[in-house]
């Protein structure tokens, strides 16, 4: 796919979140190095609860992760090296972030796709 070594951008409130250098692309799947930038501190917490009710496997969990992204997507855009995303599915935990993205809205289903 030639996409490792590129540098994607997270941006949130007018101020950069962070940026992900790519090690691994697994299709539809891109992974990396995130690196935090000056905007990352607002939205830390949005991450964390979001990665923690993906983990969680009890009954209603998916709606709450649904609502927790919703809450992600409000506050962050992905840009690759070419430019803005349109859709996108990011997971940040520490120094690692990966994410799929879509020139094209997501079907329902294919949303809530998480690792």
């Amino acid at each position: 796919m030639g996409v490792e070594g590129e540098v994607w951008q997270v941006h949130g409130a007018g101020q950069p979140v962070g940026e992900i250098q790519i090690d691994d692309a697994d299709f539809p799947w891109l992974s990396g190095r995130f690196t935090a930038g000056p905007g990352f501190a607002a939205v830390r917490d949005l991450f964390a609860r979001e990665l923690a009710l993906a983990e969680r496997d009890d009954e209603g969990h998916w709606e709450e992760w649904e609502a927790a992204y919703a809450d992600i997507r409000r506050h962050v855009s992905l840009s690759s090296p070419d430019g803005p995303v349109p859709e996108f599915l990011l997971h940040i935990d520490g120094d690692r972030a990966w994410f799929r993205w879509s020139d094209e809205p997501f079907d329902e289903d294919q949303g809530a796709d998480t690792p």
